[in-house]
């Protein structure tokens, strides 16, 4: 699988490597037959199309937590260079993320209902607020303030903008194979 870094010195730096992640996956799934996204994962429970919409609806969520975490720190008066703050043990959790197989919590299961494009969509609103908050993370120091992931225990507004791009860099390498059996 190939692995996305958590070790970034920028924001914007996160945010080259997510719309890289993008790009591959958009490469991946366009233009995609009905047939393609129907194609199941090793174990039989989910479609391509179906990883796609996972992919949009957690990405929704981590948006909004990030959001969230940056309006903290700015009503804090937390001003940031733009740096990238990413601390030791989630660079050390990415590891072990990259390693192992995770059951999605109930909240982000797709409905498996939803056609790729229609997810894409979804994820382009998603990556459009994204980018407006860019100005906001390289200017307010968001490294006070956290929110738990189930597995990486608690993320500050920088390490969720991480996570986005790493939880998506997972999830086209199980398209990729997928496509490729």
């Amino acid at each position: 699988m190939e692995e996305y870094s958590f070790e970034f010195s920028t924001v914007g730096e996160i945010y080259e490597a997510n719309d890289r992640v993008r790009e591959r996956l958009l490469s991946v799934v366009s233009g995609l037959t009905e047939e393609q996204e129907a194609l199941r994962t090793e174990k039989g429970d989910w479609t391509v199309a179906a990883i796609v919409e996972h992919l949009a609806v957690v990405e929704e969520g981590m948006a909004k937590i990030a959001n969230r975490l940056l309006k903290k720190a700015a009503e804090a008066g937390h001003a940031s260079d733009g740096s990238a703050k990413i601390s030791e043990q989630t660079v050390e959790k990415a590891a072990e993320w990259n390693r192992g197989r995770f059951e999605a919590p109930d909240m982000v299961r797709p409905s498996g209902e939803i056609a790729v494009a229609e997810s894409l969509a979804r994820m382009e609103e998603n990556r459009a607020k994204l980018k407006d908050l860019r100005e906001t993370f390289d200017n307010v120091d968001g490294s006070g303030f956290t929110f738990p992931h189930p597995m990486f225990g608690p993320l500050t507004a920088q390490e969720w903008l991480a996570l986005i791009g790493s939880h998506e860099t997972r999830h086209v390498t199980q398209i990729e194979k997928i496509l490729n059996k």
